[in-house]
């Protein structure tokens, strides 16, 4: 299986955004550089949609990304629901995490995986034990 680009929240805002702050086109340049040199599929899971959407007077730019791009939304299923679980618990981490947990059982689907986040400390405390992830802070 290929390597994939997994987002979160903080790095979807700055891709369907990246036009209303420069900090956030920034970011959005060096993610889409990051996938585009490693020919890493990107992936964004679903809870993370539940951090971002608003309703349709705010989503258009999120549904702009998900609809124009490459970018692809992965499903949450049972086995990745509760390998977040294992996560947290692994990491001694409550629920208030458990969309970071989702992330990076996500990105646990894939041979390798890189998480772009602007979340790294908790990213990196999830993902320690797996070598085949890595974090790209944003």
């Amino acid at each position: 299986m290929a390597e994939a680009l997994v987002l979160d929240s903080e790095a979807v805002n700055a891709l369907a955004r990246a036009s209303q702050r420069g900090v956030l086109e920034d970011r959005a340049r060096a993610i889409l550089s990051l996938a585009h040199d490693r020919r890493a599929l990107v992936r964004v899971p679903t809870p993370v949609l539940g951090e971002v959407c608003r309703g349709p007077r705010f989503d258009a730019a999120i549904n702009r990304l998900l609809n124009d791009s490459g970018v692809l939304v992965m499903d949450l299923t049972q086995p990745i629901a509760q390998r977040a679980g294992l996560l947290l618990a692994e990491a001694r981490m409550s629920s208030a995490n458990a969309v970071d947990a989702f992330v990076v059982a996500t990105a646990l689907e894939f041979d390798s995986a890189l998480i772009a986040t602007g979340d790294p400390r908790d990213i990196r405390r999830l993902a320690a034990r797996h070598r085949s992830l890595a974090v790209f802070a944003i």
